[in-house]
This record gives C-alpha cells, sequence and structure tokens, in this order.
C-alpha cells in the first residue's frame, strides 16, 4: 500500500520509451526520496515487476513492443500487481483522452511534458482525481 504523503514510501515503476522523459521523472522521483526502477516498455517493466514490488505504476500509453494499455491489462490481471494504482502518461491532450483511460481501468491520467518542481503533487493529484462517475447525487 502506498503512502501518497511520505514520498519516501514510494515504489515506482516508470514505463517510457522516450529516455529523456525517462530519466528526468526517475530522477526527479529518486531526488525526492522515492526508490525508482524503469522500463522502456511494457513487457519489460513486466519483467522487472516480477522481482520489483512497485507501489505504483506510472507508464506512458504509446510505447513499442508493449504499450501502457496493454501493460495495464496485464498489471490488472495479476493476482500479485492487480491493487497497484497505474497512472497513465500522455503527451496526446487530446479531448476525452482522460475518460478513455480512466474508464479503460487506469486509476489516474497525466499529460506530459511534466512540470520537475510539482511532479509528486501532480501524481498525487492524477490519483485521486473522480473516476467515470463525477455526478453529485441531491
Amino acid at each position: 500500500m502506498i503512502d501518497w504523503q511520505d514520498i519516501s514510501t514510494w515504489r515506482v515503476m516508470i514505463v517510457d520509451d522516450e529516455p529523456d522523459n525517462l530519466e528526468v521523472v526517475a530522477e526527479t522521483l529518486e531526488f525526492r526520496g522515492a526508490e525508482v526502477k524503469t522500463a522502456a516498455n511494457g513487457k519489460e517493466a513486466l519483467a522487472i515487476l516480477e522481482d520489483f514490488e512497485a507501489n505504483l505504476i506510472l507508464t506512458d500509453l504509446s510505447m513499442p513492443v508493449m504499450d501502457g494499455w496493454v501493460m495495464r491489462s496485464h498489471v490488472k490481471n495479476s493476482s500479485k500487481l492487480a491493487q497497484t494504482p497505474i497512472i497513465a502518461l500522455s503527451a496526446h491532450a487530446i479531448a476525452g483522452d482522460q475518460d478513455r483511460a480512466l474508464e479503460a481501468g487506469f486509476d489516474g491520467y497525466m499529460t506530459k511534458p511534466i512540470n520537475i518542481r510539482t511532479l509528486p503533487d501532480d501524481m498525487r493529484a492524477a490519483h485521486i482525481k473522480p473516476t467515470v462517475d463525477t455526478k453529485e447525487t441531491a
């Protein structure tokens, strides 16, 4: 279980095929105290997750070999990883993308480029956003 207020408890799997993005996000979170592992695609991430007990996954959606959509399915169907929050990260900030990601089962959604000054707060905010049903009851 992740303690969202204590970044030193975060064990984050970051998945992105863009080396610069991967490095910036990883170094930012490590500097703040998180334990981080990185992968260039979903297939590589799943192999790392066999031994690394991540309590948070931040993944790009569009990648070669295995994209974030397919990886999410594998994670959520795994008895070991099913409860691990997965935040989608996308450079494609097109209307409806966030809803589509949340409806597909991601636990949050963020857009690139990330802001290194606010990254942990942005991740917390992405995770606690309302999911598909956001209607208030009277």
